[in-house]
C-alpha cells in the first residue's frame, strides 16, 4: 500500500541552503523509490485558509517512507531545509485502490451503535 511524506511549509526563504537541499533531495529518495507528487505550487484554496505550500512524496509503503526519513543521506541534508523553512512533515499510509468510504461509514456507525450513540 502506498505511503506518503506530506509537508506543510508555512514560511519559505530562498536561502542558498534551501537551494542545495532541493538539488540533493532526489538522490536521497531514489534508494527508497520515493517520488514527488506535489512540490509546492500555489494551491487553489476552496475552503478555509491554507498559509504556505505543500509537498507530497509517494513511497511504495510506510517502511520505505520511514527508512528514507531516517536514512543518513536524508539526515545529512535535513537542516538545510529546517533551518530556513517552518513547517510540519507527516508520514502517512495511503488507502488501497479499492477503498470505499461508504464501508468506513458503516464501520463508524457500528462503533457508534455499540457505544449507544447515534450519528443521526
Amino acid at each position: 500500500m502506498p505511503a506518503y511524506g506530506f509537508a506543510h511549509l508555512r514560511s519559505r526563504r530562498n536561502h542558498s541552503d534551501v537551494i542545495e537541499y532541493l538539488e540533493r533531495i532526489q538522490e536521497t529518495l531514489d534508494p527508497f523509490a520515493g517520488r514527488f507528487v506535489i512540490h509546492g505550487p500555489p494551491a487553489e484554496v476552496v475552503e478555509g485558509t491554507w498559509p504556505g505550500s505543500m509537498v507530497l512524496i509517494e513511497f511504495p509503503g510506510l517502511a520505505e517512507a520511514r527508512a528514507w526519513y531516517d536514512s543518513p543521506a536524508y539526515r545529512s541534508i535535513l537542516r538545510l531545509r529546517t533551518d530556513h523553512i517552518d513547517g510540519d512533515l507527516l508520514l502517512i499510509e495511503g488507502v488501497r485502490p479499492d477503498y470505499d468510504p461508504a464501508e468506513r461509514a458503516r464501520k463508524l456507525q457500528t462503533e457508534a451503535d455499540r457505544e449507544g450513540q447515534s450519528t443521526a
